[in-house]
């Protein structure tokens, strides 16, 4: 089992996470699902569904919310 890796990218604008604290992004996360992998960085492909929302990355797979 492969130890957790930090967020290193903004999942919402893509922009590196450690360079602010993107109160614009943190705001709009109340309401809308991620936009990027924040693994790395990949844009994701984010489908609503009636009970929430489903966003999966390439590489590190699918998160649900």
């Amino acid at each position: 089992m492969s130890a957790p890796v930090a967020q290193r990218w903004c999942d919402r604008c893509g922009e590196p996470a450690d360079a602010g604290a993107h109160p614009a992004c943190a705001s709009a996360r109340a309401l809308e699902p991620p936009r990027f992998c924040a693994h790395c960085r990949r844009r994701m492909k984010v489908q609503i569904l009636p009970a929430g929302w489903s966003a999966v990355c390439v590489e590190h797979g699918e998160l649900r919310g």
